[in-house]
């Protein structure tokens, strides 16, 4: 039976969108087989995942903070949040649509990435309603918001089942003909969330992908899509993340889109699987999206360089390698590419995207 409680995370907030201050809502939804999962309205943002090892013991596998602070500060890396209204990067900050060019904000420089300045991450969420077995919350995006035409209402279910799988879907529809693009940017390590880059290392990893993206050292797509037969992007068989990790050198590590394998007509794919043989415990990732975006943490504080930790949640310090993310996603920059997915919603659709985490054990 899966059972779902409430409690305030923060008692006052300012939401950037209404300006209003209110409370942070948190929804913890859990099962009998020890499994919790904890939702923030701050960002739709999952900010914890407790499942046991294959001996029982219970470990947080999500990195996050403790309070409001840590969600907001500037170096927050979109810590489990809902990322919108377009994840990942839109080279230059430009694209055209229907035949007229969009400048939208670039918050990195010479190009957007993850919404902007102010995205989805950010925003408070409404419940819409609590479930019994989830929470269902929604973001309205005001028209011209970071430079995007078109109000956006998007909804993003959690729900929990009995055999230890988090779905989560996220639905949008549009006022204008707009690009949509959302995913949840988890950040996990299955040995536990403070176990770092040792623990990260004793991961295996297997991606369902024919090929990756090719990108340019700002991680831009070329447009070219590049198959993984054989290469160090080859991971269609499982293997040993560290070794995979150290073959990469000196490169920082995985931050790629792996084009995901579809069997048709089937409409939903398995594409991730990732163990922690120590541990015991195993994820499993399926998703009606075309793209996963597997990255290595590489941008979090490089220890080894002198760089300070990122100080997380029940004393934890976060740092370079210390967890991985795969996010369900259309393929970056879409917008400038016609050969990708198309990310663009029109008023007469809806957007609509879906991921299973399930979480095992070996007994």
């Amino acid at each position: 039976m899966v059972h779902v409680t409430e409690d305030v995370f923060a008692t006052a907030a300012v939401d950037p969108f209404t300006k209003q201050t209110g409370p942070i809502r948190r929804f913890t939804l859990s099962n009998d087989e020890q499994m919790s999962v904890q939702i923030l309205t701050l960002g739709a943002t999952i900010s914890s995942i407790k499942v046991p090892d294959a001996k029982g013991q219970v470990e947080d596998v999500t990195l996050g903070f403790d309070d409001l602070a840590g969600y907001q500060g500037e170096n927050n890396p979109y810590m489990g949040a809902t990322i919108g209204r377009v994840c990942n990067r839109i080279a230059n900050g430009k694209f055209q649509l229907d035949g007229q060019a969009i400048e939208v904000s670039r918050n990195r420089g010479t190009f957007q990435l993850h919404g902007g300045f102010v995205g989805f991450d950010k925003a408070h969420w409404k419940v819409l309603e609590v479930l019994p077995n989830g929470v269902s919350m929604t973001h309205t995006n005001p028209d011209g918001h970071e430079g995007y035409p078109g109000e956006v209402r998007a909804t993003v279910t959690f729900t929990l089942t009995e055999d230890n799988c988090l779905h989560v879907r996220m639905d949008a529809s549009t006022s204008k003909t707009t690009p949509v693009n959302l995913t949840n940017h988890s950040y996990f390590n299955l040995a536990g969330h403070k176990a770092g880059r040792k623990g990260l290392y004793e991961h295996n990893i297997s991606i369902n992908a024919y090929g990756i993206t090719e990108t340019d050292n700002e991680s831009i797509p070329t447009g070219k899509i590049l198959p993984v037969d054989g290469g160090k992007f080859d991971l269609r068989l499982i293997s040993n993340l560290g070794e995979r990790l150290e073959q990469l050198q000196p490169a920082l590590g995985y931050d790629d889109n792996f084009c995901v394998q579809f069997e048709p007509p089937q409409s939903f794919a398995n594409v991730a699987r990732v163990t922690h043989p120590p541990s015991g415990r195993w994820l499993e990732i399926a998703s009606n999206q075309p793209g996963v975006q597997f990255y290595t943490s590489n941008f979090l504080p490089d220890t080894a360089k002198g760089e300070s930790a990122l100080a997380g949640k029940a004393g934890a310090a976060y740092a370079k390698h210390g967890a991985f993310c795969l996010e369900t996603q259309k393929f970056p920059d879409s917008v400038n590419h016609a050969n990708f997915p198309s990310t663009i919603l029109r008023p007469e659709e809806k957007y609509h995207h879906e991921v299973i985490y399930k979480f095992g054990r070996q007994r």
